[in-house]
């Protein structure tokens, strides 16, 4: 095992990692605001990769067009999981939620299946982004470039969002204590709204990043990612955006070394590898990395 296998697994890591932080900070922002750990929010991960496929099929469509046409339909999605779903429950106890999240995700893998058929659907994108490239002892494609390069893009115009904006201030002021914010004149409902919004948007394009690295699609593809991007945001501090970021980074990193390095017998415990981190981390950090002690809000 030389330097250059090692930088080639960092680099995998590196990849697999920003695609899981995408979703992660959704799983984020949602359980930040409502207390809410929506688990349909991996099945939208599926639903952003089944729309890329669509619109790539069409003539004459820029790849940049695509992708904010997707990012357009994970937040259309978000809006209506959280318009027909979880606002009619709000203020139920947090069990309900946790329950109707599990039916939406089963209900969003068996329309996938009824509309779509089970098949795994092959799924390339233009040859200029398939373009392999060198450095050094490292190999990857374009696609790969971009997936990285846009991940952080995203993940830094979010955090500018939150940080930054009127939108931000009352995405945070809710998170702190929904009832104070909504006497403070904050229009709770649709904070929450635009929260379900953007979470989904990340989601979907974290589908056609899916979709471009690993080259097949199916309805159940976005079940495993989205546990594994939820254990991330466990991992980073479930009310943490940068935590989450850091949660998903470390896991992609974590999971490809611990296939990488370990001998080929190892990898198929991949899985119990992610959820055994998991229950490390709860052990030594019950906060994750990043996290703080969360008290029940008034």
């Amino acid at each position: 095992m030389d330097l250059g296998y090692v930088l080639q697994q960092l680099v995998n890591g590196l990849i697999l990692g920003s695609m899981y932080a995408l979703v992660a900070v959704g799983f984020s922002m949602i359980y930040s605001i409502i207390r809410l750990i929506n688990f349909a929010h991996g099945d939208v991960v599926m639903i952003g990769a089944f729309a890329t496929l669509g619109l790539m099929q069409l003539d004459g469509v820029p790849f940049l067009l695509v992708a904010l046409a997707v990012l357009s339909v994970g937040g259309f999605v978000g809006v209506i999981i959280e318009r027909g779903a979880f606002r009619p429950m709000r203020g139920a106890p947090q069990v309900t939620g946790f329950i109707a999240s599990l039916g939406v995700s089963i209900m969003l893998q068996n329309l996938g299946i009824l509309f779509l058929t089970a098949q795994p659907r092959n799924f390339s994108f233009p040859d200029y982004l398939q373009t392999l490239l060198n450095l050094g002892p490292v190999s990857f494609r374009v696609i790969d470039l971009v997936i990285m390069i846009s991940a952080f893009i995203l993940m830094a115009v979010l955090f500018f969002l939150v940080n930054r904006t009127k939108l931000g201030m009352a995405m945070r002021a809710t998170a702190e204590n929904l009832d104070v914010a909504r006497l403070m004149g904050i229009r709770i409902n649709k904070t929450i709204l635009a929260t379900f919004a953007l979470g989904s948007s990340l989601a979907a394009i974290a589908g056609l990043m899916w979709g471009g690295k690993f080259g097949q699609i199916d309805p159940l593809m976005g079940f495993v990612p989205g546990l594994k991007a939820f254990v991330a945001a466990v991992i980073g501090g479930v009310t943490s955006l940068s935590g989450a970021m850091l949660g998903g980074i470390l896991l992609g990193l974590a999971e490809v070394l611990f296939v990488g390095l370990l001998p080929p017998i190892y990898s198929a415990f991949r899985d119990a590898f992610v959820f055994g981190l998991l229950i490390v981390i709860l052990l030594v950090l019950p906060n994750g990395l990043l996290g703080s002690k969360m008290e029940d809000r008034a």
